[in-house]
């Protein structure tokens, strides 16, 4: 099948980023929120990142423009009816995705194609909400979507070879790189980053360093560009809390038990960058 129009559920920051992504690369794209402020912050996220973009002359004031042009905003589900696949990224929420996913069966054309974006919530769940499980994969984007070359597709249980192939394809059509995987808690990349980050929280909670001084452990002996603590701020903490407990929920191994202080960071609200504060101060 061919992929002209691109419904995206959720006005946030991976929602508006993956709008962005498709409308850079020609599509016309709708994205749906229940709530038109957020819908506004989230065009004017995609209009300044596309404006950066021109400053650093990745992009000229033409393209500026004409991605711009390629978005469309509703705040009914029903605008994405005419829509050739959907792309869900709402938060990570188990019955609001099922809901989400029964609700676009019913309103999206019978060929249209499913997808979510969740980073750890089961597609063949997902896809078991639907009518047409086949037509459903997952499209596991990295933040920040423009620029992170990255995305998982995974295959639910039911996902036919059709879907799979056209997913893959439009991934690769958005300029990323994209990497199979089956169904499985946390995929490939937060099955093995988040679970680090955890240990990263032991040793904070343990006293064994401090917040700095584990992340410049991690930049400088393991090469990584960002620290643990200030990866989880970015990610959301919240967002690491919840993977780390669907991990122990699906394995139910004690290695995937997460620090009592990442569930204290929650309960107080210091969920990272969004919140202003995390491990560390914004």
């Amino acid at each position: 099948m061919s992929i002209k129009k691109i419904g995206v559920v959720g006005a946030g920051t991976m929602g508006s980023g993956i709008a962005q992504a498709a409308a850079m690369s020609g599509y016309a794209v709708t994205i749906y929120d229940v709530a038109e402020s957020q819908l506004q912050r989230g065009l004017k996220a995609i209009e300044s990142s596309l404006r950066r973009l021109a400053e650093k002359e990745k992009i000229t004031e033409d393209d500026v423009v004409k991605s711009t042009n390629q978005i469309g905003l509703t705040s009914e589900l029903s605008g994405l009816a005419n829509m050739d696949i959907v792309i869900e990224a709402a938060v990570e929420n188990v019955d609001l995705k099922l809901a989400l996913f029964a609700d676009l069966d019913h309103i999206c054309q019978p060929d249209a194609l499913l997808v979510s974006n969740t980073s750890s919530i089961s597609l063949t769940k997902l896809a078991g909400a639907t009518s047409r499980p086949s037509r459903v994969c997952g499209m596991h984007f990295f933040n920040p979507v423009p620029l992170m070359k990255l995305v998982e597709v995974i295959r639910a249980l039911q996902t036919s070879d059709k879907t799979f192939f056209v997913v893959n394809e439009l991934a690769k059509s958005l300029g990323k790189v994209a990497v199979g995987v089956k169904d499985s808690p946390g995929f490939v990349v937060n099955r093995m980053l988040v679970p680090m980050i955890n240990e990263a929280v032991f040793l904070l909670y343990e006293g064994i360093a401090s917040a700095s001084e584990i992340d410049e452990a991690m930049k400088l002996g393991a090469h990584h560009p960002i620290g643990p603590l200030a990866l989880a701020d970015m990610i959301g903490i919240d967002v690491c809390l919840f993977v780390m407990e669907i991990l122990h929920e699906e394995y139910g191994d004690s290695k995937y038990r997460a620090c009592p202080l990442l569930k204290q960071k929650v309960h107080a609200g210091y969920l990272g960058r969004k919140s202003g504060r995390g491990f560390f101060e914004y």
